[in-house]
């Protein structure tokens, strides 16, 4: 690994200097899991949540935190990033909802970040929409799957023994 980039050689905190980068596409996935009790799980597939479609819900808040990161993360770049998309999978035994959250710029810097907090918000949406059912929920495994562009490349996270397809 490299030496932390946001640090200066006297330990001050600072916002990477990008202005010399090239402009490339950058894409980035995330995800991440709730686990929830089997009533919360068949609330949501059901449609019963009384604070509307949970999917619905955080697929817009998914969307709106990746629009929004700089503002959460210090030393973030703003950047316009031209797609973001959340979507879900559910595996109805293990009460699990997986959230993945692409994103997507031509830009001089990364959308790892944006994925992520797309991820991030959308699970603690659905965290907040069904804690009335279950308030033992677990939220898991956030990390980044893949990104594409930039001088780092190509990289892709692979899980020993359980390969999952994104969804996007």
């Amino acid at each position: 690994m490299s030496e932390f980039t946001h640090f200066d050689e006297n330990g001050n905190a600072y916002m990477v200097d990008v202005s010399d980068k090239e402009i490339t596409r950058r894409t980035a996935v995330a995800q991440g899991k709730i686990h929830m009790s089997r009533e919360a799980m068949d609330a949501v597939l059901g449609r019963r949540i009384k604070k509307g479609d949970v999917f619905t819900v955080a697929q817009i808040a998914g969307i709106m935190g990746a629009k929004r990161t700089s503002e959460l993360i210090p030393m973030c770049h703003p950047i316009s990033m031209t797609n973001a998309s959340v979507t879900f999978s559910t595996d109805e035994e293990a009460c699990e909802i997986t959230v993945f959250c692409k994103t997507v710029t031509e830009g001089k810097t990364g959308v790892e970040m944006e994925a992520l907090t797309g991820v991030s918000a959308a699970l603690l949406t659905i965290y907040d929409m069904c804690k009335a059912i279950d308030k033992r929920m677990r939220i898991s495994d956030i990390h980044l799957v893949e990104k594409t562009g930039g001088r780092s490349g190509h990289f892709k996270y692979i899980l020993t023994g359980e390969n999952r397809d994104s969804g996007i």
